[in-house]
């Protein structure tokens, strides 16, 4: 499948200005602590893009795109989820109430957020730190 990259005007016409933003806030801070291959495809039923941070053929999150949407995902395995559990008192309520409502599959709950502001970015971070420690100074 060919990669699917938008450009920023077909971002900011599909996610309106706001969002978009928001999007290049959250791509820049992944950017600064990891350096990652950075993927664009197709966003599934659900999502127009999906753009994956992924190294050693393991992702740490995806960003998903749709209409006046945009979304976080980061999937805890096992561990990771034990690591979350032991700390979650000290991540946002919302952070919480999604992960409690997020069903657990075979590899994993899949957490899904859809930030409307950078609120939670903070606790984004933590949570991609439980995956994989941050690999830039």
């Amino acid at each position: 499948m060919p990669e699917i990259v938008p450009s920023t005007e077909q971002m900011t016409t599909l996610v309106g200005k706001p969002l978009f933003e928001i999007w290049t806030q959250l791509c820049a801070l992944i950017d600064e602590k990891y350096d990652m291959e950075r993927l664009w495809g197709s966003g599934g039923k659900a999502w127009t893009y999906e753009y994956k941070y992924r190294r050693g053929g393991k992702t740490l999150c995806a960003l998903y795109a749709r209409e006046h949407c945009i979304g976080f995902m980061v999937i805890l395995g096992k561990d990771e989820r034990l690591k979350f559990e032991n700390d979650k008192e000290h991540y946002a309520l919302e952070v919480q109430t999604i992960y409690d409502e997020t069903p657990t599959y075979h590899d994993g709950k899949w957490l899904m957020f859809e930030p409307v502001d950078t609120s939670l970015f903070e606790d984004f971070i933590r949570l991609l730190a439980i995956k994989r420690k941050p690999n830039r100074k």
